[in-house]
């Protein structure tokens, strides 16, 4: 079964540039900044509320059994034909803008992947071409709108330290009170990770408790700004990942706090963050 995989690297930092989101390795740094406020309650499109396939569209293959992912998608290929990458990486605002931009740079191989018939498994819908597979999570179905990630045929379709950059990114991004698209809250769009089951255990030592900041999601309340410009990233093994960003709290202080992740099929969770 070809799933959603991750791929990680030992020390980054980041060059997940696109408008509106400043380039990380860029001098000097910026930093995201706006007055604490509570975000509206909103919740993701769905189908219903989207409007009709365009007739243009680019044909999508038919999943057995799951009828709307291939609308799903048809919308996010329409978009594809006739946008930027720019315009594409706000549109996909839960990818890391890096990988809209790779992924995305070849929309014939992409789309000629979408006209093969699709297949769904328990989490994943997948297209393939004899060069190209593109896959999507199935929860995306139900928006109604699904940007998917793409890799070559046979190799996995992976999630990678810019994903964990930007996971953080958006996280923080809530705090100071301007996520990167007004339905981007912890109750639709999870970034923290669960504290059941307890899976917890960043330095392997075989007792794994809950993720500290599940019963703590508070910790970061005063937020009013972070660097954004230098994010930076830190493999700690196989499935966690550490990353780094200097965050202002309503004092004017900034301490430089870091963030520690751990892969799964869904991309990354923050489990813990420290000073």
């Amino acid at each position: 079964m070809i799933g959603l995989a991750l791929i990680g690297a030992g020390a980054l930092t980041g060059c997940d540039s696109v408008a509106g989101i400043p380039d990380e390795s860029a001098a000097p740094a910026a930093a995201r900044t706006t007055p604490p406020a509570a975000v509206p309650a909103t919740t993701p499109p769905t189908s219903s509320s989207l409007p009709p396939v365009p007739a243009d569209a680019p044909p999508v293959g038919a999943v057995a059994g799951l009828p709307a992912a291939a609308s799903a998608v048809q919308r996010w290929a329409a978009d594809l034909q006739s946008h930027t990458i720019a315009e594409m990486q706000e549109k996909c605002w839960t990818i890391a803008p890096k990988n809209v931009a790779d992924m995305y740079d070849d929309q014939q191989s992409v789309l000629a992947a979408l006209a093969q018939p699709g297949t769904a498994t328990e989490d994943t819908v997948i297209w393939q071409s004899r060069t190209t597979t593109v896959a999507i999570d199935r929860a995306e179905v139900e928006t109604g709108y699904a940007c998917p990630r793409v890799a070559e045929a046979g190799a996995d379709v992976a999630y990678n330290d810019a994903d964990a950059r930007h996971t953080v990114r958006r996280y923080l991004s809530r705090f100071v009170g301007s996520p990167l698209d007004p339905a981007d809250q912890e109750g639709t769009y999870p970034l923290v990770c669960k504290a059941s089951p307890a899976t917890w255990d960043p330095t392997a030592t075989g007792r794994a408790i809950p993720a500290p900041l599940a019963n703590n999601q508070g910790m970061l309340t005063g937020t009013t700004a972070f660097a954004d410009q230098q994010i930076r990233s830190e493999q700690l093994n196989a499935d966690y990942v550490a990353v780094l960003v200097p965050v202002t709290n309503s004092s004017g202080v900034a301490q430089t706090r870091t963030f520690t992740l751990r892969s799964g099929p869904d991309g990354y969770c923050i489990g813990e963050v420290s000073a």
